[in-house]
């Protein structure tokens, strides 16, 4: 097999060889050049053409973001963010990913050999995954199936093996400020998520449904589309008209446009007037956010008369969730009348980078979680790197975050399977459960038990949105997934579901 060509940029010269060594330690992969700033790369990116591209993100001349932007406009592939941690670098990794990186890691200290080696296994399973899990990989390897065969063989198999891909594809060139779109990926079949379904249990739905009407999002802030609340998600292939700035042309991306949703919002007014009143909870004390395990849950927000809580939305992601996310919480309006408590995988600090990001960008107040919050209704609290999210009630009726210091479940710290197992119990609550772009399993066999208890709803990214269709896969192979849909759609349908 010919080894995947990979260039690595870093503006120093010790980095690129350390990264270099790294990764021509696995023979799957071969470094083919280096470049010393983000506007090196992008010429030698359109010289030689590399199947992925390491990117550090502070860069002298042009940084690892403006590269990104440009690549993703030009020649879209897999980039990894090579990221300090340092404020400013964690804030441009997080709009990186917005902008169509697959996925960062932590620079390595170059003091600390063992530090060396976790980081360059670290990057070496990405480097798989995205070669051989993500839509780009996938893509490569099919356009790779006929080239053994002859000239006729060549072009008779994406006849054979890509219709489906092809009527689906957007036509026309790609915002210039959006990455470029995913297009579906034959190259597997989708699994089966309507098998047996118990008769009790709402219908599942079927991704490859003909194109149906548009559904709203119920509610009255946030008005996408027509129709009656009632009626089923529609189809991935009804999606394109929902975010008109998304289509891409050329290669095949892993990097969905997500960051054109502000134009499919027709009343922005309800989040800026919202934005400087719910400020506030980001001066809080860092220390409260890391109590040591153990510690009881103090009342660090009372409920607002009347804010009590009824249901709960719990949301896990991995590999491509930043930009889940953003389209996700872009589209949920400030009255949303649940809590919604997430987990990303993600290190320490950079989940307060992602969640200041997110709330600037979305009508909820996004918010890191911190030990013994209360919940309330229109706010979204994401988990902090190294513990899991867990919630509690309280002997009063109250739901509280409890930050454990419990160690991995499912490889996974903070893990989707600890924030589900915790939502299981509360079953006086409506709950719903929902698993997006990750490489893993983190959360399917947790989700599981959430639907066989009869929890009120289960939501899976579907195939054709997912950067890695890994999470949301294992769910839909236990058959607990109630609406397998495309990331546009999860939004309207939690909207729907919610305010039944």
């Amino acid at each position: 097999m010919t080894p995947y060509r990979v260039l690595v940029v870093d503006d120093s010269g010790f980095m690129r060889k350390i990264v270099s060594d790294l990764i021509e330690r696995d023979v799957s992969f071969t470094v083919v050049d280096t470049a010393k700033n983000g506007l090196e790369a992008v010429e030698k990116i359109m010289k030689l053409k590399p199947d992925i591209v390491t990117m550090d993100v502070e860069m002298p001349e042009m940084n690892g973001l403006e590269s990104l932007k440009i690549i993703m406009r030009q020649y879209p592939l897999p980039v990894i963010m090579l990221s300090g941690i340092n404020e400013e670098g964690m804030r441009e990794t997080i709009m990186a990913l917005e902008a169509g990186a697959f996925d960062f890691i932590r620079k390595p200290s170059a003091s600390s050999s063992q530090d060396i080696e976790a980081v360059g296994e670290a990057l070496l399973r990405q480097l798989h995954a995205a070669v051989h899990d993500s839509a780009w990989g996938k893509q490569k390897s099919a356009a790779q199936q006929p080239k053994p065969g002859d000239p006729a063989a060549s072009a008779a198999s994406p006849a054979a093996d890509s219709p489906p891909q092809e009527t689906a594809k957007p036509p026309g060139a790609a915002d210039p400020a959006a990455s470029p779109a995913r297009t579906p990926r034959p190259a597997e079949p989708r699994p089966k998520t309507d098998a047996a379904p118990p008769a009790a249990r709402p219908r599942r739905e079927d991704a490859a449904s003909p194109a149906a009407p548009k559904t709203p999002a119920p509610a009255p802030a946030t008005p996408k589309t027509g129709g009656a609340a009632s009626v089923p998600a529609p189809r991935p292939s009804s999606t394109p008209d929902k975010k008109p700035a998304s289509p891409a042309a050329g290669r095949p991306s892993a990097a969905p446009a997500f960051t054109p949703a502000p134009q499919t919002r027709p009343e922005p007014a309800p989040a800026p007037a919202r934005k400087p009143a719910a400020s506030a909870p980001k001066s809080e004390p860092a220390a409260e956010r890391r109590p040591a395990a153990g510690t009881p849950a103090p009342v660090s927000r009372p409920l607002a008369g009347g804010d009590s809580i009824d249901q709960i939305v719990a949301v896990g992601c991995s590999t491509g969730g930043p930009r889940a996310l953003k389209e996700l919480l872009e589209n949920i309006p400030a009255s949303f009348p649940a809590p919604i408590v997430i987990v990303q995988h993600m290190p320490p600090k950079f989940t307060h980078s992602l969640a200041q990001r997110l709330n600037t960008l979305s009508p909820l107040e996004v918010v890191e979680a911190q030990h013994g919050m209360q919940l309330r209704k229109g706010t979204a609290y994401i988990a902090p790197g190294a513990y899991h999210l867990l919630i509690k009630r309280t002997g009063d009726g109250r739901y509280m975050i409890e930050l454990s210091d419990a160690p991995p479940q499912n490889g996974h710290k903070p893990s989707v399977g600890a924030m589900f197992d915790s939502i299981l119990p509360l079953n006086e609550v409506r709950r719903h459960a929902v698993i997006m772009t990750g490489m893993g399993s983190d959360g399917a066999k947790e989700m599981k038990k959430l639907y066989d208890s009869g929890i009120s709803t289960t939501i899976a990214e579907s195939e054709e949105t997912c950067v890695v269709y890994g999470m949301p896969r294992s769910a839909a192979e236990l058959n607990c997934v109630m609406h397998l849909l495309p990331l546009p759609q999860i939004a309207t349908k939690l909207n729907q579901v919610v305010k039944s």
